[in-house]
């Protein structure tokens, strides 16, 4: 039966359309190969990179050199750029300001390795912390308002190199998806004086149709209002609203979360390209009660066309029931 469904955190509406699809294998497309003979993210190549602005190192070993388990570079190709100063100022009736921000790559491994699910936990858990790191820093620049940690996987999840990695983009403006999301979490709050993420949370454990995998501090669900066929959200059940507070021990569990939802989706969807983020509150909000980050992975199975780009629609094949359901399933081994 098809369906409209509500998402209720942001108020948008997804449908849920079964009968264009008969099984999950169907969605995947053919991946086109990454031209990348020279991989100047591997260990040896640094010159390749600009200076790299953070690393873990094994001890004894020098900056911009080999022995690093994890580096941050600058992008070469930013979208936004730290050096200048934050101008805003009008054009007529419109609003613009100067590109301040940061755009770095996180390279995620030294060696060739195309999926972070392949690395091990303890590397997982580095690039994670990594993470953290990034944002630390970046939120002491007053300039900057949020940042934005996302990975590409694959060509047609816009990949230009095939080698691990991920990036971060820090900007002087709230982006308009976490703005929807922190509006609606707040009129929720507001209205009901609890977090809709908490809501969530003991509806999905309750019902259980729409977890994938549960652990002692992380839930990992299809949410209700996919978009995407085979949507996966990675929820932590302690409140936060910044991952940039995410604490040690949280980081331990998290990493092995991550690289089981990872390795879940790989095989059951013949490691499709995949696209995952991480929502955060903006660095200028202090603690909120409403809002928890949490990681959005979308694997990369169908394409957005005209109706969705006029109507605001997603029309989603799969019904997250019967997506969380095969992922439960699938080893991942």
């Amino acid at each position: 039966m098809h369906e409209l469904r509500k998402d209720p955190i942001v108020g948008r509406w997804v449908i849920i359309a079964p009968d264009r699809i008969t099984r999950p294998v169907n969605l995947h497309e053919v991946e086109p190969p990454l031209n990348d003979e020279f991989d100047p993210f591997l260990e040896g190549n640094e010159e390749a990179t600009p200076p790299e602005i953070l690393a873990y190192r094994n001890p004894g070993t020098r900056p911009n050199g080999p022995g690093w388990r994890v580096r941050v570079v600058p992008n070469k190709f930013p979208a936004l750029k730290v050096e200048g100063e934050l101008l805003k100022r009008g054009d007529g009736m419109y609003d613009k300001t100067t590109g301040i921000g940061a755009h770095e790559v996180i390279i995620e491994c030294p060696h060739r390795e195309t999926n972070l699910s392949r690395l091990s936990v303890d590397n997982i858990r580095e690039v994670l912390w990594v993470y953290r790191d990034r944002l630390v820093d970046l939120r002491r620049d007053p300039r900057l308002i949020h940042g934005l940690i996302f990975k590409n996987k694959g060509a047609l999840a816009g990949a230009s190199l095939d080698h691990s990695h991920s990036q971060l983009i820090v900007s002087p403006i709230v982006p308009i998806t976490i703005q929807e999301e922190l509006e609606g979490a707040e009129a929720f709050y507001r209205y009901r004086g609890r977090s809709i993420f908490s809501d969530m949370i003991q509806q999905e454990l309750a019902t259980d149709s729409r977890v994938v995998l549960d652990s002692p501090n992380f839930l990992v669900i299809c949410p209700f209002a996919s978009r995407f066929p085979f949507e996966t959200w990675i929820l932590p059940k302690q409140h936060s609203s910044h991952f940039e507070n995410v604490t040690r021990p949280a980081i331990e569990e998290l990493g092995v979360v991550l690289k089981q939802t990872l390795r879940k989706l790989e095989f059951a969807l013949d490691d499709p390209p995949y696209n995952f983020v991480i929502h955060t509150a903006p660095f200028d909000r202090q603690e909120l009660p409403h809002f928890l980050w949490h990681i959005e992975l979308f694997p990369r199975l169908t394409r957005v066309a005209g109706f969705e780009w006029g109507s605001g629609f997603y029309i989603n094949p799969v019904p997250p029931e019967n997506a969380a359901k095969f992922l439960r399933e699938t080893s991942g081994e």
